[in-house]
């Protein structure tokens, strides 16, 4: 949405594919296809979960410290815990180095996240307690926020942490008038819309939902009913991740 500097790039090509014009991306996917996500749970040995999450070039690590006893103590709540989160963008994460302190950016997505995870966190069961969740992103190519949720989202649940549902999230973009799913960063500097959307799919509730430009109604139903299609694949690949993991663990611990 910012704009390139130089000469645009060519963002949508049509060709005929049996029979029908059908729009190709700069990338090669189609409108409706996502990038090559890769996820891997229990990555960090110092934390209490952690997991790392790929869409195509966006790299983010999430760590869950907690539940632990609240810090300052009058942060604490007698009948629930705190979830707090920290969003960075590493310096070495985007083309420009990044200023180490948190953008106001940051802390604007920081409190969107916090928000819900919230939605999913059983938090009344962990009373008096914090649970900090810190996402970093390693690597920028578009879809940070969302792929920093789902990163989140996994370390909780390899936290053991009760959760009502997983979160997932995907970015859906307007690009040269065509709709298309998990928008990349190319794609992102020269899109009329950009909307990135998280839900817990087996609640079927909406978590996350912003929008960055413009699309009529019809446009944005359009929007979320790929949004949707994106979130539900993303979410069998995170329930992957966490039995791969949990598979791993039986089988070096000899099947106990």
């Amino acid at each position: 949405m910012a704009g390139g500097g130089g000469e645009r790039p060519v963002l949508i090509r049509w060709e005929e594919r049996d029979g029908q014009r059908v729009p190709v991306r700069h990338d090669g996917r189609l409108a409706e296809q996502l990038r090559s996500i890769r996820m891997e749970v229990g990555v960090l040995g110092n934390a209490d979960g952690s997991a790392l999450v790929e869409y195509g070039g966006t790299r983010v690590l999430a760590a869950v410290y907690g539940p632990r006893e609240a810090h300052p103590r009058h942060m604490a709540l007698p009948d629930r815990a705190i979830i707090r989160c920290r969003y960075h963008m590493a310096p070495f994460s985007t083309e420009e180095r990044k200023i180490p302190a948190p953008t106001r950016r940051e802390v604007e997505l920081s409190k969107v996240i916090r928000e819900a995870l919230e939605a999913v966190v059983i938090t009344e069961l962990f009373p008096r307690t914090a649970i900090d969740v810190y996402m970093e992103v390693l690597q920028s190519d578009g879809g940070t926020r969302t792929a920093a949720i789902t990163a989140a989202s996994l370390a909780l649940a390899d936290a053991g942490i009760a959760m009502r549902d997983l979160v997932a999230g995907v970015a859906v973009g307007k690009v040269d008038g065509v709709l298309v799913l998990d928008i990349d960063e190319i794609e992102d500097n020269y899109a009329e819309a950009d909307m990135p959307v998280a839900m817990a799919p087996n609640l079927d509730k909406v978590l996350l939902l912003q929008l960055n430009g413009v699309l009529t109604h019809e446009e944005f139903v359009k929007a979320m009913e790929l949004a949707r299609k994106g979130i539900h694949a993303i979410y069998k690949l995170q329930k992957e991740a966490l039995r791969r993991k949990y598979a791993e663990a039986v089988q070096e611990g000899g099947g106990q």
